[in-house]
């Protein structure tokens, strides 16, 4: 069974705006919600950036059945890996166990403003463990103490802790990052429909374990006006490389897109009116071996998203139960 959700997208939604978007999502069916995690937008064009864990208190309250996680937060610079244990676990609280804690090693774009440098991966994945050993510590309870090579936790209890712990997934999209995930996450999340992640995650030690994968489309009343918009408000989509955790700037990002065409961007992203090439990029997914899709509209126009799912695409997915929420019709 393929459980589906909707991306909140921090960069292009302000808070209150995700707020009635996660109410919309959870009306028409969406299992679960992914809201990412930024300093800064990718680029000046993206109007929003607001800190993610107050929206997610605001999402818990407006919200009753949905789950919802990040998508995802870097637990090693911005903010310590003791702060986000407290975060999540009060996160937890709040959702009545439907939250879930996405991690990564982070992109220069947000985690350089503290001035501590942005070192090579290897040393970013190093933190991640650490920072993942610190969380799992303190989500233990009581009084604890941690003396690593990265960071230090002296005598912090977390008072206010959930019956139950948030699972921990990863995000992933190398073999490097593919085995780390395995090896100490709950889950993987990713952003492409990469056999050899999966694979690799699974012969880590994350068989069984959930996938998330995230599919980036934009739908528009024609191809061309989709196109335009996506081009506009995601040229991030055709960046090859590690550019995307190396640039270190909106500006910089504006001006590695500059040279993005329009065909570039409809290789990256679904773009249009039709359901059918929608279909056919999750049934990669699926075939792939994610379990959990979560949609990523791009542009400003969520509500006509919104409808193109409740009148075109639920009713195609792939892989749902006859049973599944993702059935049910918003009133």
């Amino acid at each position: 069974m393929v459980n589906y959700g909707y991306t909140l997208s921090s960069e292009e939604q302000g808070p209150r705006e995700m707020g009635s978007n996660a109410v919309r999502a959870e009306e028409l069916g969406f299992e679960f919600l992914s809201i990412s995690d930024h300093f800064h937008p990718w680029i000046p064009e993206q109007p929003h950036s607001p800190f993610v864990w107050s929206t997610i208190g605001g999402v818990a309250m407006a919200t009753e059945r949905i789950r919802l996680g990040t998508g995802v937060t870097c637990p090693t610079f911005r903010m310590h890996p003791a702060i986000i244990a407290q975060a999540a676990a009060t996160s937890q609280v709040m959702l009545e166990g439907r939250f879930y804690l996405g991690l990564g090693t982070g992109e220069n774009l947000n985690e350089h403003i503290i001035g501590e440098g942005w070192p090579a991966y290897d040393v970013r994945r190093d933190m991640l463990e650490e920072a993942v050993q610190i969380i799992r510590l303190l989500w233990e309870g009581g009084e604890q103490s941690y003396y690593g090579n990265y960071f230090t936790v002296e005598n912090a209890k977390i008072f206010t802790m959930p019956d139950e712990a948030p699972p921990i997934y990863v995000a992933a999209s190398g073999p490097k990052s593919s085995e780390f995930a395995g090896e100490v996450g709950d889950g993987l999340i990713a952003t492409a429909p990469n056999t050899d992640a999966v694979q690799t995650f699974d012969g880590a030690g994350g068989a069984g374990k959930p996938k998330y994968g995230q599919l980036t489309l934009c739908w528009a009343s024609s191809k061309e006006e989709a196109v335009k918009t996506a081009l506009e408000s995601w040229p991030t989509a055709a960046l090859g490389g590690e550019l995307n955790q190396e640039l270190a700037t909106p500006t910089h990002f504006k001006q590695a897109t500059q040279l993005v065409r329009e065909e570039d961007i409809a290789r990256k992203i679904v773009c249009g009116p039709d359901p059918e090439p929608v279909i056919a990029k999750i049934q990669e997914y699926v075939d792939a071996g994610f379990d959990h899709i979560f949609l990523h509209q791009v542009g400003p126009d969520q509500d006509g998203f919104f409808k193109f799912f409740q009148n075109e695409l639920q009713s195609q997915l792939p892989g749902q139960a006859s049973s599944s929420g993702s059935q049910r019709k918003a009133a």
